[in-house]
């Protein structure tokens, strides 16, 4: 009896632990089809984010001019509200306050380095802009200006930074140029400030200046400037295609300001791109 007695304990036990062992390799591979579920899904996700084509952005304020009798306000608060709306729509962006000519340099590497043939790039500077030799350059807080040659020297091109998204085979070019102040450049060697020079779009390319070529513009009194305020406005639109985002600015300014301020768009894009958060499409 006592054998028999042992003998059922030793059955039950076995039993139980059988059961144990059961719920164990159960659980183990549950935890494995959970874990390979969520290795598929993350697989997938990756792989819809590698055939969306890329959103880049450099965005650039300067506002504290050594040179300048009061630093600009408008710039940096530009740069820093026109970030947070590329973001919202799915851009990479890469913003640079108070740039010296070094920090222009290396961050267009930086961008430069992202750019891939599907890629949707956007170049945004605010600060002083001057023309020479009928180009156009954004002016770094460190230059050095006092005749119009130092301004190639100081100074980073507009058009050179087009060409390089060129060079690497980008999609489709947007610039937005704040940049038409009259500076306490000029004055050393003009009688007055020229504004900006047409700048020379690319393949399919879209450009925004604050003013047509030529002409400068006064900052207003607001948190940011006349032109990205109204930028900012036409961006959050549910329809946000870029060149009627750009044209919608540029009509609004130009009837706010009774004509004194005409934004200047120029185009070759041959497709439409989207600036909303749109994972889907460009």
């Amino acid at each position: 009896m006592t054998k028999l007695r042992i003998s059922r304990r030793s059955i039950a036990l076995a039993a139980g632990v059988a059961g144990m062992v059961s719920l164990a390799i159960g659980a183990h591979a549950a935890l494995n089809m959970r874990a390979l579920d969520a290795a598929k899904a993350i697989a997938a996700e990756e792989s819809d984010a590698a055939r969306r084509p890329s959103r880049i952005a450099l965005v650039i304020g300067n506002g504290h001019y050594p040179d300048a009798t009061a630093p600009l306000s408008q710039p940096i608060n530009d740069a820093r509200g026109l970030t947070g709306a590329l973001r919202k729509s799915g851009f990479d962006v890469d913003v640079v306050e108070d740039a010296s000519k070094d920090d222009m340099v290396r961050a267009i590497a930086r961008l430069k380095s992202k750019i891939r043939p599907d890629s949707v790039v956007m170049l945004f500077f605010g600060g002083y802009g001057i023309q020479a030799g009928r180009e156009s350059y954004m002016i770094p807080i460190d230059a050095t200006i006092w005749r119009e040659g130092d301004v190639r020297h100081s100074g980073v091109s507009i058009e050179s930074v087009l060409e390089a998204m060129k060079e690497k085979g980008a999609r489709a070019k947007l610039v937005v140029i704040d940049a038409s102040r009259r500076n306490p450049y000029e004055r050393r060697f003009r009688a007055f400030s020229h504004g900006l020079a047409p700048i020379n779009a690319p393949d399919n390319a879209l450009i925004l200046t604050a003013t047509a070529p030529g002409q400068v513009a006064d900052d207003g009194k607001g948190q940011y400037s006349v032109l990205v305020a109204e930028l900012l406005n036409n961006l959050n639109a549910q329809a946000a295609r870029a060149e009627s985002v750009f044209n919608q600015t540029r009509i609004a300014i130009s009837r706010a300001s009774d004509g004194e301020q005409v934004p200047s768009v120029s185009s070759s894009l041959v497709e439409d791109i989207n600036l909303g958060n749109d994972k889907a499409g460009g």
